[in-house]
């Protein structure tokens, strides 16, 4: 069989056959048998950085360029560097760059239509075909789709395209990424096809006993004939059993686009649920003279969705605890490329949790993160945008500048491009937003509700508000479906009273800043430690926020509040709050306290290792018996001095022991722990009193620190610490020792020290050099430290507080096994295998 498209490389190595100059890339065949579907782009690109001109021309010469597979951010090769902005995590995420692709179209598409899809581009990108401009986009967060068929050369002829990508500094409040960094596809279709995202489907009745389903399809004739349809669909179950079909007949006109309703009837369907998130699918076949020109499948996920002023956020009936967390886009080491494992382990991870809802703060999240909630089960709020028309006061080249020409077209392609899935709730239009000040901002708020409504009905639209009660006084929250309150906790019942009619969500709470492994003593609130680290203890935020237990407590009183989203679950690049600052009279340039470079926001950390944190939310969002104390037992230098113990238990009660001897029980909910806040609206309160918390004070002494839970008087979990002596061997942990040899699967590999006893020393700092044997690289390295420039695209790593990640990759097509070897001066190596198949 011919393939339908070949990929010209335009740096070929000497090993290659003299005279070899094409490298095949197989569409399977679709293009003959006139069946149109996506299929991978990502491979043999290349990429150089620089405002090159020309660039875009068929004649230009890229052989001196990187070649690269997408996804591809090139910011977070670093290096690391003062000059750049801490806010955006001090990598060179600005600056014009290009990526150049070459492929050769056999005679297989002649009379077919050709486009391209780019997952997402960031940003201010152009795309150019063959030297012609194609398209531009903006917004680097929206997917969008170009129909290339008019600027193709002849099959068999070489074609070029080009990607020209501007970002500017300054653009936003985090780490955005650069590059080509989510995927991209090529799509060969006959010209009556399934427009690109053309399906909507609903579910308008739901029962136990019957779902009636709703499918909308359009489809686009571009031929200058007219023609006649027949669309054919089928819905079958997750074991692929046909549960319901539906086919009709549509007469096209030339160049003419329809979109024709179909119904189904699913009898005792199994409802999607964050507990059982079964996904039917729906298979729609377009046939045209008998003959099979195009297939479109569409997930389809029956489940019922209700908000109760009164009681808060419904799933198929029952009442459902939005227990949410807000997540940036970024994934660590590996930047913001969109690799499917890396979201799946960091959702993952916020499930163990015990979230089971997502935020995508501040902008549309990839494809995969949404297919992973509608597989996992995890609710979705996808929001849109951190700016409207009013400029924020740290981005001077924020989405605003593009607002008012591209606002529309971006929230509609956000909605249009995501309805169908029903790990979405709702739609967030904005966050924290510059107009909820002004007296007419509920106009806009309006205008960007409405065009949500006329994409989708079946969800309620909501936004992130900080400006209290400004938005509520203005008429802007009236606006919206359900009230967005951004670290409000304390005026849950305020707003209630005022507002009866409103729903009320806590769009951003909490926010609490820590480092993982770092205790600070005496313990107290500050702004900032001259470590440029944030003592794990739990209690330290920045001045708009609190501490999660002020937001547990105002949950419990408040029970019409459907939940909420913590700011973070994961740390992220940028925003190293409480560090950073407004440096060479640039409002937007933070570097003060350079080397910070990474929030500390997050319950988890960068490379994804729990923090304290992570402990109290699972000891209050899940219901498996667990028990968790802090600090860690090495100090060497503190014997006798007094350490605040703290621990975090859904249990009932828990007793301490320090070498054998108890230290007492303490009672969830009776013994409470005085904590400081200092709301910056309510300069009168000056601490709170925890439920959610047991302390114990008492004096160090080196051997085991044990916690013991009980319910009912049964022990029901433990945990014990040690004091650890010298650092002595290396230990790796991979989370998965079988992965996909498809050059994209990851596998995380844990590294820490151990002492002679088998003992993890936790404040280990040894520099660790990692060794690879076998079908894979080192994708990224890291260790949780947001003060740090070591790079992530490196051998090595240093412990920080304990523990490393190597993160290694598979080869494409190159089964086998792979041998992963960890040496440092004086320890023992760390080995262990990983099978790529």
């Amino acid at each position: 069989m011919n393939p339908v498209l070949n990929v010209i490389s335009s740096k070929m190595k000497t090993s290659l056959v003299v005279g070899l100059c094409l490298i095949f890339y197989s569409l399977n065949g679709l293009a003959e048998s006139g069946i149109g579907t996506k299929k991978s782009f990502n491979e043999n690109w290349y990429f150089e950085k620089g405002d090159l001109k020309g660039a875009e021309h068929t004649t230009y010469n890229n052989e001196e360029w990187e070649p690269v597979t997408l996804p591809h951010d090139w910011a977070i090769s670093g290096p690391f560097d003062k000059k750049y902005n801490a806010r955006n995590g001090g990598l060179p995420i600005f600056g014009t760059a290009w990526y150049r692709k070459h492929f050769v179209l056999n005679d297989d598409v002649k009379n077919k239509r050709v486009s391209v899809t780019f997952d997402g581009a960031m940003d201010n990108s152009t795309v150019y075909v063959n030297g012609h401009e194609v398209g531009k986009r903006p917004f680097g967060y929206v997917a969008f789709n170009y129909d290339i068929t008019e600027f193709l050369n002849s099959p068999g002829d070489k074609n070029t395209i080009a990607v020209k990508l501007s970002p500017e500094n300054f653009s936003a409040r985090w780490y955005s990424g650069a590059g080509l960094y989510r995927n991209t596809w090529i799509e060969i279709n006959d010209p009556m096809h399934i427009k690109p995202w053309g399906t909507f489907v609903t579910t308008p009745v739901v029962t136990q006993e019957l779902a009636k389903v709703d499918l909308k399809t359009t489809l686009v004739n571009v031929s200058d004939n007219a023609n006649t349809a027949k669309l054919i669909h089928y819905i079958k179950d997750a074991k692929g059993n046909l549960v319901a079909q539906a086919s009709g007949e549509y007469r096209m006109d030339a160049q003419s686009t329809i979109t024709p309703s179909s119904q189904f009837d699913i009898v005792k369907p199994i409802l999607w649920d964050i507990d059982n998130p079964h996904l039917y699918s729906i298979k729609s076949e377009v046939w045209k003279n008998n003959r099979l020109v195009d297939e479109y499948s569409t997930p389809l996920g029956v489940r019922s969705i209700e908000f109760k002023v009164d009681d808060g956020f419904w799933l198929n009936g029952r009442r459902v605890q939005i227990k949410g967390v807000c997540l940036h886009h970024d994934n660590g080491p590996l930047g913001a490329v969109a690799n499917r494992r890396a979201i799946q382990r960091k959702l993952e991870i916020m499930q163990e949790m015990g979230a089971n809802a997502v935020r995508t703060s501040h902008n549309p999240p990839s494809p995969e993160l949404v297919e992973l909630a509608n597989e996992m089960g995890i609710l979705l709020q996808v929001e849109a945008f951190d700016m409207w028309k009013i400029e924020k006061p740290t981005i001077i080249n924020g989405y605003n500048k593009n607002f008012d020409q591209w606002h529309e077209r971006d929230l509609r392609d956000m909605v249009i491009q995501n309805r169908n899935n029903p790990s979405i709730i709702m739609w967030s239009t904005g966050n924290e937003i510059m107009e909820q000040k002004e007296k007419d901002g509920w106009k806009v708020t309006k205008q960007l509700t409405d065009i949500v409504k006329n994409e989708d009905k079946t969800r309620p639209v909501t936004a992130g508000l900080s400006m209290y009660p400004d938005a509520l006084d203005n008429g802007l929250a009236d606006e919206l479906d359900i009230v967005g309150l951004n670290y409000k906790a304390y005026k849950y019942g305020e707003v209630t009273k005022r507002n009866s009619d409103w729903l009320i969500l806590g769009t951003e709470t909490s926010s609490v800043v820590s480092t993982r492994g770092i205790y600070h003593f005496p313990l107290e609130k500050y702004r900032k430690h001259e470590s440029n680290y944030v003592t794990s203890y739990d209690l330290v935020t920045p001045p708009w926020a609190y501490i999660p237990d002020l937001e547990f407590e105002n949950l419990k009183n408040n029970p019409n509040v459907m939940g909420e989203f913590v700011w973070t679950g994961f740390d992220y690049l940028g925003e190293p709050t409480p560090y950073g600052g407004r440096d060479h009279g640039n409002k937007a340039y933070w570097n003060q306290d350079w080397p910070a470079r990474s929030s500390s926001f997050g319950a988890v950390d960068l490379v994804g290792f729990p923090k304290d944190r992570f402990y109290l939310y699972q000891s209050e969002w899940t219901a498996t018996p667990m028990v968790h104390v802090l600090p860690h037992w090495n100090w060497e230098n503190k014997v006798g001095d007094v350490i605040p113990i703290f621990v975090y238990t859904n249990a009932q009660e828990v007793e301490l022991f320090i070498n054998g001897e108890s230290k007492g029980r303490k009672v969830k909910g009776i013994d409470t722990v005085t904590l400081p806040v200092d709301l910056r609206e309510d300069k009168e309160t000056k601490s709170f009193e925890s439920k959610y918390r047991l302390r114990w004070d008492e004096a160090y002494q080196p051997g085991e620190l044990k916690v013991v839970a009980y319910n009912a008087g049964k022990v029901v979990a433990t945990k014990i610490i040690k004091t650890a002596s010298a650092p002595y061997s290396i230990e790796l942990t991979p989370d998965r020792t079988d992965i996909k040899a498809d050059g994209v699967d990851l596998s995380y590999v844990t590294v820490i020290v151990k002492d002679k006893n088998g003992n993890p020393v936790p404040n280990a700092d040894n520099k660790i050099q990692f060794f690879v044997d076998g079908p894979a690289t080192i994708a990224g390295v890291g260790n949780g430290d947001s003060s740090t420039v070591e790079p992530f695209k490196a051998s090595y790593r240093r412990l920080f507080s304990g523990k490393a990640m190597l993160i290694i990759q598979s080869k494409s097509g190159e089964p086998g096994n792979i041998k992963i070897r960890a040496y440092s001066d004086q320890l023992r190596d760390g080995t262990t295998e990983v099978i790529s198949q």
